[in-house]
């Protein structure tokens, strides 16, 4: 098989600072690390390449400094990298995001045009469900979207694999519900499906001598109004850090008095 692992690197603090003019997070790459949801889908893939065989690849788009991280997942079992990485990338919401990794992995696909498969020879792309920094979830399934795949959405327990088919549980509104999805196609997975392991001392060797592959905009064949802010048609309109004042006050009375008092402090909240 050969299986893409998508991952994401967020900040590993929640004191993050904004960018005032584009209202995006601002990304220096201090302490940041690879997003827990995406460690989940990094680990299954390296499960499902030792199971049934094949190669893995992580990919990102970020700044320059995710090569660290990327370099990390080859150290605990991905076999190569790739990063997109260029200016004309920033602040993408997640279809601009979304294009700009789909060209990263039809780079990994081989000859996608000689094949009848949609992202040429990639049985598998994983996601996590979301991003802790985002929380859009959109990205696997817009991704398969643009691929025309099969795509099961927050997956919590792969049952059966192998290189033709995956039967898979996944959350729904209604519960929980078990579905054999036909290869290729893209899985998003919970945090909880697989806990990413400690890098053996090879592992290690392995991601500091990795050369992961960096593409720009230009290298990756990147149509330049689909990218960034420019490709994106949502965005951020104003972002704020909640302010926290020691006040507080007390509401007595019956159940119905407090209501009404709480009701009463509310309207002046927001008038």
């Amino acid at each position: 098989m050969k299986i893409v692992a998508c991952v994401k690197a967020v900040p590993s603090t929640t004191e993050v600072k904004m960018d005032p003019k584009t209202n995006t997070i601002v990304r220096d790459g201090k302490q940041s690390v690879i997003n827990p949801f995406d460690t989940a889908a990094l680990e299954l893939g390296i499960q499902l390449k030792e199971r049934l065989g094949g190669t893995l690849c992580a990919i990102s788009m970020g700044i320059p400094d995710t090569v660290r991280l990327l370099r990390d997942a080859v150290s605990r079992g991905a076999d190569d990298a790739l990063l997109l990485s260029d200016r004309a990338f920033a602040g993408a919401d997640t279809l601009a995001t979304s294009y700009a990794l789909s060209l990263g992995i039809e780079r990994l696909a081989g000859d996608a045009a000689a094949s009848e498969r949609p992202a040429g020879d990639i049985d598998l792309v994983l996601c996590g469900r979301m991003a802790v920094d985002g929380d859009t979830a959109q990205i696997g399934s817009e991704l398969a979207g643009i691929f025309g795949m099969p795509c099961v959405t927050a997956v919590t327990e792969l049952m059966e694999a192998d290189e033709a088919h995956v039967v898979v549980r996944h959350e729904t509104d209604e519960g929980t519900a078990t579905v054999d999805v036909p290869l290729p196609a893209v899985l998003t997975v919970s945090k909880d499906i697989a806990t990413l392991r400690m890098p053996s001392i090879s592992g290690v060797r392995a991601g500091e001598a990795a050369e992961v592959c960096v593409l720009n905009a230009e290298q990756a064949g990147a149509d330049l109004t689909r990218c960034g802010l420019n490709g994106s048609p949502t965005q951020v309109v104003r972002s704020f850090v909640p302010e926290h004042g020691s006040g507080a006050v007390e509401v007595a009375g019956s159940s119905d008095e407090q209501a009404d008092a709480l009701m009463a402090i509310f309207e002046e909240a927001v008038r």
